[in-house]
């Protein structure tokens, strides 16, 4: 199976006059396509500083990163953020919705940068906020909806764009036991259709909806747990 992720002696080190510090110390991994990787590990173990290079919001200092056959570490921003538009969602913690927008026009934002039609876009948009049973709140704004319902949002707006790769970044920190079911079965769904998945989480719980689990300690992966077979 083809990857999508392959990082070869991956680095990430901050330098202030003070003090060097390494974020991600020889980071090497491969994840398929269709894949669904949990990554584990304590605060301040280098997760989302890895997560951030996945998702080409950031260069490492120093060795590769290779993303659908690209090899990216040294990326201008501008191209980072060309090939990240349409073949990368993002699901937050926090949700990350904008207030002054509704429902619909949230989860339309990605198709707005890709210069899709106005007709295509509320095709679109209509087709996921069902999927995602959140149609009829589609002209209410964040502030007027549950949790749960926020983050089904927020991955409306990640998927709506059909992307090939879902980063998510402790999706159910914010939510209770029913509503952070809800999201893991809604990111399995996604996973079953196709889309490959990474998510951060301190949750063995949440990790346990993953193939497999790496688990990094001090910005190095410490292992990695194979949990079952997979087919794409």
């Amino acid at each position: 199976m083809e990857n999508i992720i392959k990082t070869k002696d991956l680095q990430k080190v901050y330098t202030t006059e003070e003090v060097e510090t390494t974020a991600l110390n020889s980071i090497n991994i491969e994840i398929k396509k269709g894949e669904f990787v949990a990554i584990m590990g304590p605060s301040g173990c280098g997760k989302s500083t890895l997560m951030n290079i996945v998702g080409l919001l950031d260069n490492p200092s120093h060795g590769e990163y290779h993303f659908l056959d690209q090899e990216i570490s040294k990326y201008t921003e501008w191209q980072r953020a060309k090939l990240r538009k349409g073949n990368i969602g993002f699901v937050f913690q926090s949700f990350n919705l904008i207030d002054e927008l509704t429902v619909f026009e949230n989860v339309e934002l990605p198709l707005l940068y890709l210069n899709v039609s106005s007709d295509e876009r509320q095709k679109k948009v209509e087709e996921v906020l069902q999927r995602m049973d959140i149609m009829h709140r589609r002209n209410h704004f964040p502030q007027q909806l549950s949790g749960g319902q926020q983050q089904r949002v927020a991955i409306a707006r990640a998927v709506v764009a059909s992307p090939q790769l879902i980063l998510a970044d402790e999706p159910t920190g914010n939510l209770d036991s029913a509503n952070s079911e809800e999201v893991m079965n809604l990111l399995t769904q996604l996973n079953q259709g196709g889309t490959t998945i990474v998510m951060v989480t301190h949750s063995p719980h949440d990790a346990n909806y993953s193939h497999r689990i790496i688990n990094l300690f001090d910005g190095k992966v410490v292992t990695e747990n194979i949990k079952e077979k997979f087919h794409v």
